[in-house]
């Protein structure tokens, strides 16, 4: 059971999936660190601060004011700031993932051009004709 179980472990599909898996998490600890740490700062935070908002996660609809250490916070509700900072998140997940899948495309649509393009080498002589080379080269020593 162990020698079939280190089998199944060792197959090229559950490696490769294996390694997708952890590619994946790396992957998107980038792209979270991309929207939170660049794309929030640079593009959603004038509309933030516009809206007098600090965090988008904070955006609430239909939630209660509360005074707090002399500030205003808005507690309960929906938070549908939340929800657009996930959508965000998806969809610069989703266009990184196209352009890599496009320019994997391009590559192997480049190397099958160039594989198309090279001929292929010539044909090895069959057993017959590499035996009449042999006559003829004996005839010709003779």
């Amino acid at each position: 059971m162990l020698k079939e179980f280190k089998a199944f472990i060792m197959r090229g599909n559950v490696v490769d999936l294996a390694v997708a898996v952890i590619l994946g998490a790396a992957f998107g600890a980038i792209i979270n660190s991309l929207v939170t740490d660049i794309i929030t700062p640079a593009i959603l935070n004038p509309a933030l601060k516009a809206a007098h908002v600090d965090n988008i996660a904070e955006l609430r609809a239909f939630g209660t004011t509360v005074v707090k250490d002399g500030k205003e916070v808005v507690e309960g509700g929906i938070l549908y700031g939340a929800f657009l900072a996930k959508v965000i998140n998806f969809l610069v997940i989703a266009f990184c993932l196209f352009l890599v899948v496009k320019l994997m495309n391009k590559a192997l649509h480049l190397r099958k051009k160039e594989e198309a393009e090279t001929p292929p080498a010539p044909a090895e002589p069959s057993n017959e004709e590499k035996l009449l080379m042999e006559i003829r080269d004996l005839l010709k020593n003779r």
